[in-house]
């Protein structure tokens, strides 16, 4: 008996780490062009549950057959499986755990609710966009005042143009796709996309000089999705920090 094989616990850890490669390959498919970042999100809410919940399974028959068995090298190959399947397994455990706050429907934030900064290169052509670049009104920034009452204009007391060199490069160290900026008129737009799905969200910043001081506002609008949880409001407060 204790010589005996492990093809059993080889096949299951086999098929513990085809779940994890699968996983990956959902998760990071956007970043190899494999498909829109919301086709692997799909893949990921649909199907991780499912192969996590199949991965141990079968790592927990296996470890019991191998015990049963006396079969050192299946048990821990078991084991290692069975490992596997509960790591795929943690995140929903830890959302169940540590329910994740709510957030509104809204994908569009901006520290100006009144006169939001308006895109000029960016359109409803972008690819992928399924949202309007067009601001909900008051609707929206409501939900936002009562969601995110810290996001509010930047005031530096820099000239507009220092300031707008200051913003343009704070969205660069930020990551950000620079797609056009204006000089002249201080202002500039750009892409930022989420680390993991390569979700996109488009972003403008406008500097306004005023007596005394200067005015710096930004906006940030997801591509795709009616809530954004809570993403374009951390990206902004990200921003507003560095200054």
């Amino acid at each position: 008996m204790k010589r005996q094989s492990s093809h059993f616990g080889s096949l299951v850890l086999i098929i513990a780490l085809l779940a994890v490669l699968t996983v990956t390959v959902m998760m990071f498919g956007a970043h190899l062009g494999l498909w829109e970042p919301i086709v692997g999100f799909g893949y990921i809410r649909n199907y991780m549950n499912p192969i996590a919940y199949t991965v141990v399974t079968l790592g927990a028959m296996s470890f019991a057959y191998q015990l049963f068995s006396s079969n050192g090298v299946g048990i821990i190959k078991s084991f290692i499986a069975l490992l596997i399947g509960l790591g795929l397994l943690a995140p929903m455990i830890y959302e169940k755990m540590h329910p994740s706050k709510q957030y509104p429907l809204i994908h569009d934030i901006t520290t100006d609710t009144v006169n939001p900064p308006q895109f000029i290169t960016l359109n409803d052509n972008r690819p992928g966009a399924k949202n309007s670049l067009v601001y909900g009104g008051s609707k929206v920034a409501d939900q936002q005042h009562l969601a995110y009452s810290d996001i509010v204009p930047i005031y530096v007391s820099k000239s507009a143009r220092e300031a707008f060199q200051q913003a343009l490069n704070v969205g660069q160290s930020m990551g950000w796709e620079i797609v056009s900026q204006d000089a002249q008129k201080l202002r500039f737009e750009a892409t930022a996309r989420t680390p993991v799905y390569q979700f996109a969200d488009d972003i403008v910043v406008v500097v306004t000089a005023l007596k005394g001081t200067t005015r710096i506002d930004i906006r940030s609008v997801s591509r795709v999705g009616l809530g954004d949880k809570g993403v374009n409001a951390d990206r902004i407060r990200e921003f507003i920090q560095f200054f």
